[in-house]
């Protein structure tokens, strides 16, 4: 096998058993070789577990402190990569017990969470419409119209970008991060990988799927229903004044569209900061060409039998997500099943019947083999499950509730600073101790309560706490959509933390500086409520 070769053939040797060893004169166990950054990120972790355990002290009980001593050996190992990322994903399994914070059977629960399967079923659905090259027809198209004549790299980052967004406001976040990511990958594989790629081309590439990546939660705060999290904000705002004048779909999007949207702008005009430089159109010229898009377009001619059956299937899916429960007035399908089936359950439902629909074109096959799921990332799911562990570790060791208490010094900040300072805060909980809509859950009701004491409207803590915990830009087990980026192997890490950075402060200047201006208007915060 070539040296050069990353062949992922199961039938590979795991050691190159025919390859002669080359000798050495020095011994591989030296203390030189011992001795690398390599090494020390991996004794990182464990030291800072142990700093954390011995000087940290809390009131609570002592799993809380023993929770953040695991925080910190989990995310030291992730921020440098010392170990292989499934190999720390699966740390929480033996870490948990060994430290009392939860037992073995518990944890192992949190790596098939239904957000899981939801996610495993979305990822069955692109593999077939990668199959069936459906990425590459949407990728010319969406290429095409962009492009521009010569390459504009921007406008055509604008055009990848502003799709996502479009679609992220009326679907699921990760349907939206699936439907769109193959789509991305599929403009990308037109330019130059491996050594041949220079750096402009492989900025490109980055910007591409961060773009992607990103642009899926921004635009799915513009609408009630586009994230979970709208969704509690409303919920208990509701249930703590229920005589004051409710949320409603439009009131949201008045306040939601316009964030959405400058947020949206800022995004894009780091993205070309960062990855777009001057020489970016002409590398790219040569392999994205308007002309010879559209001629390749028209070659692939009318859709065939199978590329419909998946897009048929798929708008299923995102209708069924779209439909399991609307709003508290207007209930779903999922009323039916008693809130029983969640969208995981639906997702692999969905996807299990392209495993059922025969091939029209190819008699005796179906439009899926299962030697598919083979291509499945599985690595990529096992670090989804670790953030779900750590969510639930944080709630059930008590380290949560030592952390709200940390929140009481903002009844004495100022009226201009609360926006800013909540939602920094619930930004900073939200990517990494636990997920959006548990960040919510947990801080919304502290937010209620320091508002009855600063005598403030409500809304004033509670829209920038619930905006802010969707600023999950820096990690990628932050969110699925998140996940979903990172999978596509042409970002990692230090990538989201460059871009994600800026971009966190640029949402929380943007958000400070509207709720209240516009939010005041629109919400009613001059009035009082009951």
């Amino acid at each position: 096998m070539p040296a050069g070769d990353n062949s992922d053939d199961s039938k590979a040797p795991l050691l190159p058993i025919n390859e002669p060893v080359e000798s050495s004169s020095s011994s591989p166990f030296s203390l030189k070789s011992l001795i690398s950054l390599k090494s020390f990120y991996v004794v990182l972790g464990p030291i800072l577990c142990a700093i954390v355990c011995v000087f940290v002290k809390f009131d609570g009980p002592v799993t809380s402190r023993n929770m953040l001593a695991v925080l910190a050996w989990v995310f030291s190992w992730w921020l440098t990569e010392a170990v292989p990322m499934p190999i720390t994903s699966m740390a929480p399994l033996f870490l948990f017990p060994l430290f009392g914070i939860s037992s073995a059977d518990s944890v192992a629960h949190s790596y098939m969470d239904d957000v899981i399967t939801l996610v495993l079923g979305s990822f069955i659905l692109v593999l077939a419409v990668e199959r069936y090259n459906i990425h590459r027809r949407l990728a010319l198209s969406i290429t095409s119209r962009f492009c521009g004549e010569p390459v504009n790299p921007p406008l055509l980052l604008l055009g990848i970008c502003g799709t996502t967004f479009f679609l992220s406001m009326w679907m699921h976040n990760v349907a939206c991060a699936v439907m769109m990511m193959p789509v991305a990958t599929g403009i990308l594989q037109r330019l130059p990988t491996g050594p041949t790629q220079s750096t402009h081309i492989r900025d490109f590439c980055r910007a591409v799927i961060l773009g992607v990546t990103f642009a899926t939660p921004i635009g799915g705060m513009s609408t009630l229903t586009g994230t979970g999290v709208n969704l509690i904000l409303v919920a208990m705002y509701k249930g703590s004044y229920p005589d004051a004048e409710p949320i409603g779909y439009n009131t949201w999007f008045f306040f939601g569209f316009p964030l959405a949207v400058l947020i949206f702008f800022a995004f894009w005009a780091i993205l070309c900061l960062l990855y777009l430089s001057r020489g970016s159109s002409q590398a790219l010229s040569a392999y994205l060409d308007k002309t010879h898009l559209k001629r390749e377009l028209n070659l692939l001619g009318p859709m065939a039998f199978a590329e419909k059956m998946v897009l048929a299937v798929f708008g299923v899916l995102v209708a069924l997500w779209m439909t399991r429960s609307i709003t508290e007035d207007i209930p779903g399908w999922g009323t039916l099943f008693n809130g029983r089936a969640g969208d995981g359950t639906v997702s692999v439902l969905v996807a299990t019947f392209l495993f059922i629909i025969p091939n029209k074109k190819r008699k005796g096959e179906k439009l899926m083999d299962w030697n598919e799921c083979k291509k499945l990332p599985w690595n990529i799911i096992l670090l989804l499950g670790a953030g779900f562990a750590i969510a639930d570790g944080v709630q059930s060791s008590g380290l949560a509730d030592q952390l709200s208490k940390t929140l009481d010094f903002l009844e004495e900040v100022p009226y201009l600073a609360i926006a800013p300072a909540v939602c920094l805060i619930c930004a900073i909980i939200t990517e990494f101790i636990t997920s959006n809509d548990a960040t919510a859950t947990l801080v919304l009701p502290l937010l209620i309560q320091m508002a009855k004491t600063m005598h403030v409207h409500p809304l004033l803590l509670m829209v920038p706490g619930a905006v802010g915990s969707q600023f999950a830009f820096i990690l990628a087990t932050a969110t699925p959509s998140n996940i979903i980026g990172f999978a596509t192997g042409h970002i990692n890490i230090p990538d989201m933390v460059k871009t994600g950075i800026p971009l966190k402060i640029a949402c929380i200047v943007i958000l400070s500086l509207l709720m209240p201006t516009l939010g005041v208007y629109v919400f009613g915060l001059n009035e009082g409520v009951q």
